[in-house]
């Protein structure tokens, strides 16, 4: 009979995989990397990224869009950017741009990220610095020094009305600027229309009366974003459908625009049973955006996409030691592990996210079905991989036999939406974060960006020192 953990991953998954698989001693390995062997290094609870995993998924993206390219003999360019607040961690960010990406702002300081990495010439006026969201002064101030500054391929998209006299008032040079459409949502949400951007049948009404006859501003971007991302839902092309035709009709008033970034990510890994095609979707949205453009006798546009999650969130994993288990009746058990969820997953918590999550040890040894709990004394802090199953199934708990766990693919806002390096909740402190490379000769490398919060940290924060 095949009890073993290993059997029922064997048994329900299709393993190993391109990212995950056992060593000799039948503990867990993430591209190559030895978890248990962190674990002993650096102990747990750890956080890690693997920095090889976000140079992989942009340069996968370049391809299948080059692919694209020249399979349909699209006449335009394709230029990737990264959306920074995903992650705004400078090893990220030095890691991405290695590959000649461009980049996507949506608040003041983020600008100070890109004049950080302008000086330091990780960057340099000809990245493309597509600058999003609501802005108000600080941002407005810092959008118009990196223009006055000399970087015109910056360009800040247009969410309101006002925004244009603001930009005006603050930049002395001739600009360029973009014009975000407010999409449609699904109609599963709870609002019709997105807070953001300009309504698609107010975008040309818009150009006529503001930016046609004005000296200052060229209208180069249309700016287009679905928030459930890249998906082969009729949905998404029927919105993206409906974007073309705008573009279409403010291309054929507006001869500067040549541009139209299509916002809004590719779906990550988040399953071993995850299943999506990539090259199909890019292939197809490049054949449909030059159909769309030849059938109306204009010029297909320049193509950029904003890739956050995309582009680090299989970087990144986290991992925990079961410290104990509760019986709480006659069939739940509680793993306890030694952090917290709400914590350092906030999104497991915020918004029932799911994560890959696995074993780091004890393959071999029978499983239970089990809950997984944080630390902290909120009943929400508890995670489960299926919403209709309230339950996991991992190594049976041994209390001499230490279980680590990993969640993996958390790359992606849990840093900065837990508030990194600040107060958590029941003052759980933030995991040791460490930084995983491989050296020009494929060894892997590791260094801790920073160690675990410290009670004088919390202290320090709270007004008691």
């Amino acid at each position: 009979m095949k009890t073993k953990y290993f059997d029922l991953i064997d048994q329900t998954y299709e393993f190993p995989q391109e990212e995950f698989s056992l060593n000799s001693n039948n503990e867990l390995e993430f591209h190559g990397v030895d978890l248990m062997e962190l674990v002993k290094e650096y102990g747990a609870p750890l956080k890690f990224t693997y920095l090889p995993k976000i140079s992989e998924n942009i340069q996968r993206a370049q391809g299948w869009f080059k692919n694209a390219i020249q399979e349909h003999s699209y006449p335009a360019s394709y230029n990737y950017c990264y959306c920074t607040k995903s992650s705004h961690f400078k090893h990220v960010l030095k890691e991405a741009v290695k590959n000649g990406i461009h980049i996507e702002t949506s608040s003041a300081f983020d600008i100070n990220i890109v004049q950080n990495l302008l000086k330091e010439k990780l960057i340099d006026r000809d990245t493309f610095i597509i600058s999003n969201g609501f802005k108000r002064d600080q941002y407005v101030q810092n959008i118009a020094s990196l223009i006055n500054g000399g970087h015109e391929k910056c360009i800040p998209i247009i969410d309101n009305y006002e925004e244009l006299n603001l930009l005006q008032e603050s930049i002395n040079e001739d600009f360029n600027i973009g014009i975000r459409i407010a999409s449609e949502e699904e109609p599963k949400f709870e609002f019709y229309t997105s807070r953001l951007g300009i309504g698609y049948k107010n975008i040309v009404p818009f150009y006529k009366a503001q930016i046609a006859d004005n000296p200052q501003v060229k209208l180069k971007m249309l700016h287009f974003f679905i928030n459930t991302g890249i998906r082969d839902t009729a949905y998404y092309w029927n919105e993206l459908m409906k974007c073309l035709k705008v573009y279409i009709a403010l291309k054929k008033v507006c001869p500067s625009l040549d541009s139209l970034n299509i916002g809004g990510g590719f779906p990550i890994k988040n399953s071993l049973v995850f299943d999506y095609d990539y090259q199909y979707m890019v292939s197809e949205i490049v054949l449909q955006i030059k159909n769309a453009c030849e059938e109306a006798e204009v010029d297909p546009p320049n193509l950029f996409t904003e890739f956050g999650s995309f582009t680090v969130g299989e970087s990144g994993g986290a991992i925990y030691e079961i410290l104990y288990q509760k019986q709480q009746n006659d069939r739940e058990k509680w793993n306890m592990i030694n952090s917290s969820f709400i914590t350092t997953l906030p999104d497991t918590w915020a918004i029932s996210k799911r994560f890959i999550m696995l074993a780091i040890n004890r393959w071999k040894d029978e499983y239970e079905r089990v809950l997984l709990g944080g630390l902290t004394c909120d009943s929400d802090d508890y995670y489960n991989s299926e919403q209709h199953m309230n339950a996991i199934y991992l190594p049976k708990y041994r209390k001499e036999k230490p279980l680590y766990i990993g969640f993996f693919n958390t790359g992606a806002y849990q840093e900065t939406i837990g508030g990194y390096g600040g107060l958590q909740h029941c003052l759980i402190p933030q995991p040791k974060h460490l930084l995983i490379d491989r050296d020009a000769d494929g060894n892997i490398t590791t260094r801790i960006f920073r160690p675990q919060q410290t009670s004088d940290q919390f202290m320090q924060l709270l007004g008691y020192q």
